[in-house]
């Protein structure tokens, strides 16, 4: 994980989650206007489990987050922008725990 992050973002640490976005760099061609595939989304396990402790989840619920925040990421959100875009993405992420029953 931490070496995909350093080739993707140049960031040379580990992450927990990182999403590889399809639309845009597609979006351009219109024969890839009815793509089905938002990107991909890559889970670090180890430091899912690690995390689940520190955030008093279990460890699929930590995954559920993890999922849902890769999600968010491939939809636009981006945390990282400013104040307004993270606590935006923060309200969504628990908008959507909560539809799934987690916490």
């Amino acid at each position: 994980m931490r070496e995909l992050n350093l080739q993707y973002r140049g960031k040379d640490k580990t992450t927990d989650v990182l999403s590889f976005p399809q639309i845009e760099q597609f979006k351009r061609f219109k024969q890839f206007e009815r793509l089905t595939s938002l990107g991909d989304i890559v889970i670090n396990l180890h430091q899912a489990k690690r995390q689940s402790k520190e955030h008093g989840f279990t460890f699929y619920a930590e995954i559920a987050w993890l999922l849902i925040h890769g999600l968010l990421h491939l939809l636009g959100y981006d945390h990282e922008k400013n104040k307004h875009q993270a606590r935006k993405m923060r309200e969504m992420e628990k908008e959507l725990l909560e539809v799934m029953g987690i916490r």
